[in-house]
């Protein structure tokens, strides 16, 4: 995976959020009197905590304490984040990607799709850490997003995969996704869905809080309900769109 450019501070404050340098001094002022917390946060950290929170001082001190110790506990997604040989295997054969344009509500889309069927090269636990992983670096080079949705693409997803599912490692992505991402969250839409897949739909929904589960949306196949929330030509052109190749699109993120 090449090396990522974060954006920088002063592109940052240039956005129209509202956010000040010295909002971000004061959330800065609070964090270096808590010795529970890691002092390495980076500023567009904070903004993106600040950004998410909607502005709130005591929201995003509440938020950055849940973060990180919701980080802390889930120690398959968060311990050890790097290139190591299950990773790598992970970004070989699953896709994620940001779309080149934002859903009609002005949301950023990040984009998924299983580019390998083969069951016995699928690792629940390190599929979230990769997924996780690509989203902070995508959060780092663009910095604070309006609104954050997902598209999970199905296609090619075989029965075999369920067997590959822990319960402990679905309830510890229920509990960290999505109130601790560090964006706000609006959706996640499930597109080209084989039927054996509601099961594991079903089992996520039993975790989540009820806010949640309304924001879990399934899109059958043969609707047109997904053109309602985006441009369908942006999505890639094995899953209809006029955008890169799924290829193409890998390499974006490698």
């Amino acid at each position: 995976m090449s090396a990522r450019k974060r954006i920088s501070l002063e592109e940052e404050y240039s956005k129209p959020t509202g956010i000040t340098a010295d909002d971000i001094a004061k959330l800065r002022q609070w964090l270096d009197t808590q010795p529970h917390l890691p002092k390495n946060l980076t500023d567009l950290d904070l903004i993106l905590i600040y950004h998410k929170c909607d502005r709130s001082l005591q929201v995003s001190k509440q938020e950055i304490d849940n973060q990180y110790t919701l980080r802390t506990l889930f120690t398959s997604f968060f311990k050890d984040r790097g290139l190591d040989k299950e990773t790598e295997t992970f970004f070989q054969t699953m896709l994620v990607t940001v779309l080149p344009e934002r859903s009609k509500a002005g949301d950023t889309i990040f984009y998924g799709r299983m580019l390998d069927s083969d069951v016995k090269n699928f690792d629940f636990a390190t599929s979230i850490k990769g997924i996780f992983m690509a989203l902070d670096l995508w959060q780092y080079e663009e910095g604070t997003w309006p609104g954050l949705i997902f598209i999970f693409d199905l296609q090619g997803i075989k029965m075999g995969l369920l067997s590959k599912l822990d319960i402990q490692n679905l309830q510890q992505f229920a509990a960290y996704f999505p109130e601790a991402l560090l964006a706000k969250f609006n959706g996640v839409h499930f597109i080209n869905m084989p039927l054996f897949m509601d099961r594991i739909n079903t089992l996520i929904k039993v975790f989540h809080k009820t806010e949640f589960i309304q924001k879990f949306i399934v899109h059958q196949n043969g609707s047109n309900t997904l053109e309602q929330i985006i441009d369908i030509d942006i999505l890639p052109k094995e899953a209809g769109g006029k955008f890169k190749s799924l290829a193409e699109c890998q390499l974006i993120l490698l």
